[in-house]
């Protein structure tokens, strides 16, 4: 069995505003392993988000253990879990995230700025992933230049640039047409075959059916744990 990359143990989230407490987490018990693709999902208000922000290392929990590749990130400091969130965690938004003025290298390379890696080593891990992702032609391309689908895969591209144990794409899909929408969960459906972990929040369940599990959030907790139909039979997509 492979080694967990995701261990949260009985999770809470309280956000508190003047007397009034509001629990948008309650008690969440999750292992995600190696070369899992799981997908979050759940009604708007379930507290997806919440989630992701704590998977993510943008939040940190009220109570209970978070441990990341089998490091404790839940009581980290703000500059720790900025280190953490670059080294091990790539990020892939609903928003693309990216800097119009800069070409599609630029972009990529950013997570490798803010960890101090030389500039020739930066261009040619950028323009490595961009051409994993299918764009090694369009490195000199700003944003502008890109349709929406080009764009969210210079976005995963920006998210496999450091080599991270962990994938998380929130709502990737929500700005793209059928055709993109189809194109990028395809990249991601070859991630995953290749052995990435990656979490998925979506609230589409025809996207969340891509993943090999269901995770289902209700008013702060998990109410179910599901392999999909194609997982359980075991076939391919």
């Amino acid at each position: 069995m492979t080694e967990p990359v995701i261990e949260l143990d009985e999770i809470r989230k309280t956000y508190r505003s003047g007397v009034i407490e509001f629990e948008a987490l309650r008690g969440v018990d999750v292992t995600i392993r190696e070369g899992e693709y799981v997908a979050v999902v759940g009604p708007s208000g379930s507290g997806k988000s919440t989630l992701m922000n704590l998977l993510g290392c943008l939040d940190t929990p009220t109570s209970g253990a978070y441990r990341l590749a089998g490091e404790d990130v839940s009581t980290m400091s703000e500059t720790q879990l900025a280190e953490v969130r670059n080294r091990r965690i790539g990020f892939v938004f609903q928003q693309f995230h990216l800097l119009a003025s800069k070409s599609a290298w630029r972009n990529v390379e950013l997570p490798l700025v803010y960890a101090g890696v030389p500039r020739a080593e930066r261009r040619e891990r950028a323009r490595a992933a961009l051409t994993r992702v299918g764009l090694g032609e369009r490195l000199d391309n700003r944003p502008g230049e890109l349709s929406g689908g080009q764009q969210q895969r210079v976005a995963v591209a920006r998210a496999l640039v450091t080599e991270p144990s962990l994938i998380l794409a929130d709502e990737p899909t929500g700005n793209l047409d059928s055709s993109s929408s189809a194109d990028v969960m395809g990249l991601l459906d070859e991630l995953h075959d290749a052995g990435r972990t990656i979490v998925l929040i979506t609230h589409d369940l025809q996207v969340a059916e891509r993943a090999q599990r269901n995770l289902v959030i209700r008013d702060g907790q998990i109410t179910d744990d599901v392999a999909t139909g194609l997982a359980a039979a075991g076939g391919s997509r």
